[in-house]
């Protein structure tokens, strides 16, 4: 099973519905960037937050990292 294989299915059972559609948007093209805190990441399930990360960066999605300080300001 491939990755994207494992996270769509993992998704799919949690119903994470967001996540399986910025999965599509990134495969297609129509991501270019997320902003995330680096600590926080994405995802609770530390593994699984991993595997997105890394796929998204495969599929040319830049990870633009923002401090925390920088979150509360917006």
């Amino acid at each position: 099973m491939s990755t994207e294989e494992k996270l769509l299915k993992e998704f799919e059972v949690k119903q994470m519905t967001d996540l399986i559609e910025m999965m599509e948007d990134a495969k297609s093209g129509h991501l270019k960037e997320v902003e995330l805190v680096e600590s926080i990441g994405l995802l609770y399930d530390q593994e699984l937050n991993q595997l997105l990360l890394t796929w998204l960066k495969e599929q040319g999605v830049e990870l633009i990292y923002v401090t925390d300080d920088e979150e509360d300001e917006e």
